[in-house]
């Protein structure tokens, strides 16, 4: 059973897309990070960075202790080599898997984040870091297009870097995205929403009882007020 620490964000959609293609039993487990439940000390033991999603496999392929596994990219990896699949069925296919990967874990999600920040969530605007993110934001979708335009997904085979890129497209409108300026990616992302693996994943979304869009003032405050103050200090 795979315990997954989740809440309806992107890289909490990462997670059940995977884990519904997958086929693999979970239990959902809500981390409102408005409300700061992300903050709990329980959470934290396993989720250093207080962010979701967060998983403890309670049944290891090693038949020992619980393992706990945080940030996604590290989660779609453990359950693509605990399964077998959606990772290449060679050392060649395996690295463009992992190549695209970290190209979302380390491009389209941190950049499409600050996109979503200037433009939906900071308290007014700020024109310079709207016109750098909506721009950075087009490049990597350009980028993206231009793999995918011989393709069908992004290492060849439907795969975990499709499964990390494609949330992040999925709010391409709040990006100021036009999918018409890039036909692969638009064909791209129709084809993945078709998948019932996928509209089973978003399905979750309704299930999860005090989900709503946005976030009020105060959930603002615990989602972007953070510093150094807020990680507790180890006792060593």
């Amino acid at each position: 059973m795979i315990k997954l620490y989740y809440w309806t964000t992107p890289n909490g959609h990462k997670i059940t897309l995977c884990l519904e293609e997958m086929g693999l039993p979970y239990e959902v487990i809500p981390v409102n990070i408005g409300k700061g439940d992300q903050f709990q000390p329980e959470f934290l033991r396993f989720s250093p960075n207080n962010k979701i999603p967060a998983i403890i496999d309670t049944d290891p392929d090693d038949g020992g202790e619980p393992v706990p596994v945080f940030e996604s990219g590290a989660i779609l990896t453990y359950l693509a080599e605990k399964t077998g699949r959606f990772y290449g069925e060679s050392p060649r296919q395996r690295l463009d898997v992992m190549q695209w990967l970290f190209w979302q874990m380390g491009g389209l999600g941190p950049m499409a984040g600050q996109n979503h920040h200037f433009n939906v969530y900071a308290p007014e605007p700020v024109p310079y870091a709207i016109d750098r993110y909506v721009k950075e934001t087009a490049r990597l979708y350009a980028v993206m297009d231009r793999q995918l335009a011989d393709r069908p997904f992004l290492a060849g085979s439907y795969s975990i870097a499709d499964m990390a890129s494609y949330p992040w497209v999925v709010s391409h409108e709040r990006q100021k995205q036009d999918l018409n300026d890039f036909p692969h990616v638009k064909r791209w992302h129709a084809s993945i929403s078709k998948r019932p693996a996928t509209q089973r994943a978003y399905a979750l979304v309704d299930q999860i009882a005090s989900a709503k869009p946005g976030f009020t003032d105060d959930e603002k405050k615990v989602l972007f007020g953070q510093d150094a103050s807020s990680v507790p200090r180890s006792d060593g």
